[in-house]
């Protein structure tokens, strides 16, 4: 079930610092058994401007082995799906869950694609 982007005009950043991640934290969220997605509008951006996406797992997921696995999952979907379903001028902070390093890819990828296209029905 991989799929290519076919509208890269959009650009993907990164969200880097702490207080882009808790801005976006403010907004709307959607919840899935592998991933949560927190989703939130940029004030002040043109029309098409990029599209922001941070990775974030907290310790309860467990060591840092397997928190940097499953955010590195998280990229990979994101990277794949965000180009299609992302709305430009929203930031997206990804947000591992106990299941997100172990689950099964395409189940992963039908959860963040669930999660991303109910953030986009306004």
């Amino acid at each position: 079930m991989t799929r290519e982007t076919s509208r890269s005009e959009i650009e993907v950043v990164r969200l880097r610092v702490r207080p882009q991640f808790v801005f976006v934290r403010h907004g709307r969220t959607e919840k899935r058994k592998a991933l949560l997605v927190q989703a939130r509008r940029r004030k002040g951006d043109a029309p098409g401007a990029h599209v922001g996406a941070g990775f974030t797992a907290t310790k309860k997921i467990g060591n840092a082995v397997t928190r940097n696995r499953a955010k590195r999952r998280l990229r990979e979907a994101a990277r794949v799906l965000l180009p299609q379903l992302g709305k430009p001028g929203w930031d997206y902070v990804f947000i591992a869950r106990m299941e997100t390093a172990d689950i099964a890819w395409p189940r992963l990828l039908d959860d963040m694609e669930s999660a991303l296209i109910s953030l986009a029905a306004d």
